[in-house]
């Protein structure tokens, strides 16, 4: 290798982003889960292409409101969590709030569908109920050993296998591609080949639920303490866009998969995530050969252990620095400060819930996701106009503010998000 192609490769990567990599993937890791797998495959199955507009248009409304958790987290030496309080304590209640209500029934689908794709991977015939348990209890005994190291090292690791598979599995598919479909907006009305409510759904989770930007936040300043540098403002922006893109790639990845392999094909589709990626599976593994089984099985599997291992840490996570932050004695906490015994509780009281959901609710545990996600959709807004608000404040310098061009699409994301949610309130309580 040349002096100047170190040079080059330098100036393109942001100085100190080796030690700074991984919030990022990270954050694909929570985001790459039901969204990709379920809703973006489910797009393409039913209308092709149809919808690929749609998921261009929410990853794109969307971004702004995920970028400016990195940012404020690398600009401040704070999380989110903190820029709510500073905004008001009214807002860290709201955001402390809507994440008791949406993490036992978000946790327990996804360890849900994660459990039922282990019990595919291991050929073993134990109730779903204990290869949950397992599962999670896995997931916090390496959270327990290695801490945030081993986190992020793993992620890394599972994320690689992820994008492999992937992306191989969507390329054979391409010459199957029939492009007839594609529009960058669907059918509406008569003649539409999906409901108002999926597409709805499908953007409140396209990428992830915007509340997982504190996550992000969090991550960031973990990995701050875990390499001994701070990361400037450049290197965690890059750090995101990295995990952004690859999540937009794995995106349409997906929806390829269900456009090229499943739309057309003459069969019905259940509506339960874990039996729709089977199906998945078994019909790929029909239409271009069994060998493709293992990979196909590989991406479903690494995708949602990836997003079960990130928001069985993300939500305690989040918990914890919010009882910090509503701590009387203490004005803020430490920006150093790491995780304390609040997360442990929050991670066995988050794990015996989920357990207890999955034991005497699996019944109803479709109708609580649908209620997650249209709860995630209205809360959408709110939670952008925080993370905008914390990212202009004063506690952010004027030189690590967004630009004109970023906070002109959080605009624009608002009023979209914001007034198709008041749109569909409306017409729920009409």
């Amino acid at each position: 290798m040349t002096v100047s192609t170190v040079t080059a490769r330098r100036r393109w990567l942001p100085e100190g982003f080796r030690k700074g990599f991984g919030p990022g993937l990270l954050w694909a890791a929570a985001a790459v889960g039901v969204s990709h797998l379920v809703q973006s495959t489910r797009a393409g199955a039913l209308a092709g292409f149809e919808l690929a507009g749609i998921v261009l248009f929410a990853l794109i409304l969307k971004y702004p409101f995920f970028e400016f958790a990195p940012r404020y987290a690398a600009a401040t030496g704070w999380s989110l969590v903190e820029g709510y309080r500073r905004i008001g304590k009214w807002a860290l209640w709201l955001y402390f709030l809507l994440t008791l209500v949406s993490s036992v029934i978000v946790q327990a689908a996804i360890v849900l569908f994660t459990a039922f794709l282990l019990q595919r991977v291991m050929g073993v015939t134990w109730p779903i109920t204990i290869v949950a348990l397992l599962l999670m209890g896995g997931c916090a005994a390496l959270l327990w050993i290695g801490q945030f190291r081993l986190l992020d090292w793993v992620i890394k690791v599972v994320m690689a296998v992820l994008a492999v598979t992937t992306l191989l599995a969507a390329g054979l598919s391409l010459p199957r591609a029939e492009y007839s479909t594609l529009a960058l907006w669907p059918t509406m009305g008569d003649g539409a080949t999906v409901s108002f409510a999926f597409i709805l759904a499908l953007v409140g989770w396209m990428p992830s639920a915007i509340d997982i930007s504190v996550w992000n936040s969090l991550w960031t300043l973990a990995k701050d303490r875990d390499s001994g540098a701070r990361a400037s403002v450049r290197v965690a922006t890059f750090d995101f866009n990295v995990g952004y893109i690859g999540t937009a790639i794995l995106a349409f990845a997906f929806l390829l998969l269900g456009a090229t392999v499943m739309h057309g094909a003459g069969q019905t589709f259940s509506e339960q995530g874990p039996a729709f990626s089977v199906q998945l599976v078994d019909l790929y593994s029909t239409t271009l050969g069994e060998w493709m089984r293992p990979v196909v099985l590989a991406a479903v599997f690494t995708t949602m252990f990836s997003t079960s291992l990130t928001v069985i840490d993300g939500y305690p996570r989040a918990l914890d620095r919010c009882i910090q932050a509503f701590d009387r004695h203490a004005q803020m906490p430490a920006p150093d400060a790491p995780t304390g015994n609040a997360y442990w509780v929050a991670l066995v009281l988050l794990a015996v819930a989920t357990y207890l959901v999955l034991t005497f609710f699996l019944g109803s545990l479709t109708t609580m996701v649908d209620f997650a996600t249209i709860f995630t959709f209205l809360t959408a807004p709110v939670l952008g106009y925080l993370n905008m608000r914390a990212v202009t404040s004063p506690d952010v310098p004027p030189e690590a503010r967004p630009g004109p061009g970023l906070l002109a699409l959080s605009y624009v994301g608002l009023i979209l998000l914001g007034g198709t949610a008041i749109w569909y309130t409306v017409t729920l309580i009409l």
